[in-house]
């Protein structure tokens, strides 16, 4: 039997063996409060380059950044129906705002007019901002965006898939006509689409939600879907058309170019630390991380291997002159980040440390390297491939070509993970049900994934599901239109949608 640096493995138990990776790559851990969580260096680091990366192509659109305060009133919640309606059992509610000891205890004093919500989503409040800055159609687009913590209740946390305090950014945008905003969110879904595979290496589907599946207040909905090495779905981003809602509960009317009052069309979208825990379910193994390089916080790692009866002086030297000239290295047009750890721990530990963070190359430098002008690595993508000794001047030349075939190799490994487990050839109930029901207790080894199949649109067909825990997770955008059978009704349909079990 195989060694592995995380047990159980994922075959073995998968929901315990990602509680193990998260922990074990010390990118974040729960707190003493229930249902939050402390992300530690290596994940915040990466949620770091993430904010970063897409600020950059936010801003490339013409989007600014804001902020909004966390507390909003609930009288504003109200004016949306829907919108109170999808967030009502998930609301943090503040009612008073201070503490007086009676009975040599603390207890709440000081109760609030109006209560308070702790931000699940800020709709509400940034529509009432709205209101007063948009007057003339002169004023649209207004294009915003907000890096935050919202709070949700969660009744079920799991570690960063979902918490009850949470880092994500939400964009907010008011337009002048249907098509603008129509476009505004298709471009942002496009934009979360092509993050995710050129810095996640993370496949997804694009699709559109069904009716019973939009966000509370949403006319549309549409969403990037992918796949985990169970075969369950994750959620990985979402980008919503409002139509006129949030505008008409808000009174966010402009002057048209016609001299006339009309209602904006809004639109949001958004994305949060989940796409961390989708990073561990897509990329990770038994051993541990596999970080994609482009939001590895430290991409190269440089371990010296100091020996009493060596030059550590002249190995230590060499490490530093490594990091310096690999520093001056580029990837997609950015300096490599580069670290020595210095740590005096055993040269093992520190190696299998950084393995099970998932840094992308790990160097190995002693005496030996030294002395040859060599280096020593390992890749994380495929630790199969053991340690490789080259040139210190050929190395330092492909270094970021070497990055780039890693990343590549974690996209390409997790896209054809996606594509085997697709299944297409499912087109009535029985079948349906058959492949849903046989369920391995672990959940991995089931071959369970998505089902593509037809269906005819009546949402009541979908209360068969519930039994499975199976949900439509989207209609993907790429449809050949062709008539086949629903099958939840057995009626006719040219729609296809995706089935699956889900985070």
């Amino acid at each position: 039997m195989t060694k592995t640096a995380i047990t159980p493995t994922r075959a073995a138990n998968y929901n315990e063996w990602y509680q193990k990776v998260v922990r074990a790559a010390d990118m974040a851990e729960l707190s003493e409060v229930r249902g939050c969580m402390i992300l530690k260096a290596w994940g915040y680091g990466m949620w770091e380059l993430m904010q970063r990366d897409m600020d950059r192509r936010f801003r490339e659109t013409g989007h600014e950044n804001y902020y909004f305060p966390l507390f909003i009133p609930l009288s504003y919640f109200e004016r949306e129906a829907s919108h109170v309606d999808g967030f009502a059992k998930e609301m943090a509610v503040v009612t008073h705002h201070r503490l007086v000891k009676k009975g040599g205890k603390l207890v709440p004093d000081g109760e609030l007019e109006e209560p308070l919500v702790v931000r699940p989503t800020s709709e509400t409040i940034i529509g009432q901002a709205m209101s007063k800055w948009i007057q003339s159609y002169r004023d649209l687009p207004l294009l915003l965006n907000q890096w935050a913590n919202v709070v949700r209740w969660e009744m079920r946390p799991r570690l960063l898939l979902r918490t009850m305090e949470f880092l994500w950014q939400e964009g907010h945008t008011a337009h002048e006509t249907f098509k603008e905003a129509m476009d505004e969110t298709l471009q942002m879904l496009d934009i979360y689409a092509t993050f995710c595979e050129d810095t996640f290496a993370l496949p997804v589907i694009k699709g559109e939600k069904i009716p019973s599946e939009r966000f509370p207040g949403a006319v549309n909905t549409y969403c990037i879907e992918a796949m985990m090495q169970d075969g369950r779905a994750l959620q990985a981003g979402t980008s919503h058309y409002l139509g006129h809602g949030f505008a008409k509960a808000f009174n966010i009317q402009f002057q048209s170019r016609q001299g006339e009052l009309e209602y904006v069309h809004t639109t949001s979208w958004g994305v949060s630390t989940r796409l961390l825990g989708a990073l561990v379910m897509t990329h990770a193994d038994d051993d541990g991380m596999r970080t994609p390089p482009r939001i590895a916080p430290w991409q190269i790692v440089i371990l010296p291997i100091l020996r009493e009866d060596t030059d550590q002086q002249a190995v230590l030297e060499y490490c530093e002159m490594l990091r310096a000239d690999l520093s001056l290295v580029t990837m997609d047009g950015q300096t490599l980040r580069v670290k020595v750890d210095l740590h005096d721990s055993p040269a093992a530990d520190k190696r299998w440390s950084w393995i099970k963070k998932g840094a992308p190359l790990i160097l190995e430098i002693g005496a030996r390297e030294v002395e040859e002008e060599k280096v020593c690595y390992s890749r994380r993508d495929d630790l199969k491939q053991g340690k490789i000794f080259e040139e210190r001047a050929e190395f330092l030349g492909q270094a970021g070509g070497i990055l780039d075939s890693i990343h590549n190799r974690l996209f390409e490994d997790a896209l054809a993970f996606q594509q085997s487990r697709m299944v297409t050839d499912i087109t009535d109930w029985d079948a349906f049900e058959a492949y849903f029901a046989k369920e391995d207790v672990n959940g991995f080894s089931s071959g369970k994934g998505f089902v593509r199949a037809k269906w005819c649109g009546d949402e009541e067909s979908l209360i068969k599901l519930d039994a499975l825990g199976v949900t439509v997770r989207c209609i993907p955008f790429d449809q050949d239109g062709r008539e086949g059978v629903c099958v939840l009704t057995g009626q006719k349909a040219t729609q296809d949608v995706i089935f699956a079990r889900a985070y």
